[in-house]
């Protein structure tokens, strides 16, 4: 994805897959598609104010800590950082899977640092955090997947913050073992992303399987019923309504509570490419559809995010007895 940031006197950045260009009060998320195809105007966003996004920056820096805010070049990251809030990405940024929608690095991962948990911890706490998402790349060359550093950091930011906890994992091989050993943490929310429909799950998602996600979801609904489940689906990727219809099911025939559906936006021009942008009514539709199969809660629209708005949406979810 290219960002367009509008101020007062245009400033140009360029550099591989970004060029940055800036007017007063508004954000434009130029995507990274054909020349000629033009982004809809729902596309915008008012830019952010304050010195947030600085301290946020700083911060991270200091605790050398990853967030998937930058690795995945999410567009709700100019907010986000100037609310002083972050997806905190751990486990190292070389991701061992190379889905084609991800801009996260791929590439020989380097060893887990034991500290991280601690650092995640502090930034947590000096960032004044009441929710706390943590993510990770995919580690298919640990035996546990991660799971154990996921653990270490569900506890680590709950001793130092007391801050409720949702963890966004991988699939660990469909490892159920790996999956416990994450909720031996006890997270409130579970969140692993479905992503897409089966029949692009090949283009997409590389090593991933659908069954086996969807059953990492009913296996933890089942088994630990005390955390929210959660998942998310990107749209405009060429699903159709009818698959789409199919995979909302699947995700209630396994008891998930909670689902983010949002536009997928192309990273750069090596990414799949956006197939339709789905306007801002259809996400509303789809919403109201999905409370209606019985989700608690449904977050939904073109810059949803798996965590954007996390701590609200999970509050809303207890409110509403997911």
């Amino acid at each position: 994805m290219f960002m367009r940031y509008h101020r007062m006197n245009a400033q140009k950045l360029s550099g591989e897959g970004l060029m940055i260009t800036s007017t007063r009060t508004s954000l434009d998320l130029v995507e990274a598609t054909p020349a000629g195809k033009r982004l809809p105007s729902w596309l915008k966003r008012p830019l952010p104010s304050g010195n947030g996004q600085f301290f946020t920056d700083n911060l991270l820096a200091e605790l050398r800590l990853e967030t998937v805010c930058d690795n995945a070049r999410c567009p709700n990251r100019p907010e986000c950082y100037s609310r002083k809030t972050a997806t905190f990405m751990v486990l190292g940024n070389q991701c061992t899977r190379p889905c084609g929608f991800c801009s996260v690095p791929k590439g020989e991962p380097e060893p887990l640092e034991a500290d991280e948990p601690e650092r995640v911890a502090e930034a947590a706490f000096r960032m004044g955090l009441r929710h706390v998402v943590i993510t990770s790349v995919t580690r298919d060359d640990l035996p546990d997947g991660g799971a154990d550093h996921f653990r270490q950091c569900i506890v680590a930011v709950r001793e130092r913050t007391g801050a409720d906890v949702e963890v966004l994992t991988p699939d660990f091989m469909g490892d159920m073992a790996s999956v416990d050993i994450v909720m031996a943490g006890a997270p409130e929310v579970f969140n692993h992303n479905l992503e897409t429909v089966p029949r692009l799950y090949r283009r997409a998602r590389g090593k991933a399987d659908y069954r086996r996600s969807l059953d990492v979801l009913g296996y933890v609904k089942k088994n630990h019923p005390q955390s929210l489940v959660k998942t998310g689906l990107m749209l405009g990727l060429g699903e159709t309504n009818d698959e789409l219809m199919d995979v909302l099911a699947d995700l209630r025939s396994v008891g998930c509570d909670m689902l983010t559906l949002g536009q997928y936006l192309a990273p750069t021009l090596r990414h799949m490419a956006v197939e339709r942008f789905v306007p801002p009514a259809e996400f509303d539709m789809l919403r109201d559809l999905a409370l209606k199969m019985g989700f608690g809660h449904v977050a939904s629209g073109p810059f949803v995010r798996s965590s954007y708005h996390a701590g609200e949406t999970a509050a809303q979810a207890v409110a509403t007895g997911a």
